[in-house]
């Protein structure tokens, strides 16, 4: 079964659960600003596409930290914002049973994933 992290009450988040669910794909979902979020889980995910693809830098959380916090260029730098802001990891993630990380929604990837996985679980 995909695992999908995000917020619940987030607009993009919303559209991935609806998509999901037209497609009859089964998932889990897993609030991480209710939740938390392990760091090694978004190391993990960092090692898959880079944490500059995790961290929402368009987001209104980002834009209220002050520059000197702004100011990461590390992995590990990265993922201790995020852990502390989960707010700042860019919405959703995906976790597909095959291990893949898809960040952001995107029917089209969506849509090809689920062709290539085949029967829903």
């Amino acid at each position: 079964m995909h695992t999908i992290y995000g917020i619940k009450n987030c607009d993009t988040m919303k559209k991935a659960f609806a998509w999901l669910d037209q497609q009859g794909v089964a998932y889990s979902f897993h609030d991480y600003k209710k939740s938390g979020i392990d760091a090694a889980r978004l190391h993990a995910w960092s090692e898959a596409v880079g944490w500059k693809t995790l961290v929402n830098t368009r987001g209104t959380t980002w834009r209220k930290l002050p520059p000197e916090r702004q100011a990461i260029d590390t992995p590990d730098a990265a993922v201790q914002l995020m852990q502390e802001f989960p707010s700042l990891i860019r919405r959703p993630v995906l976790e597909t049973t095959g291990g893949q990380v898809l960040v952001g929604f995107d029917p089209a990837l969506y849509a090809s994933l689920h062709a290539t996985a085949g029967t829903p679980e």
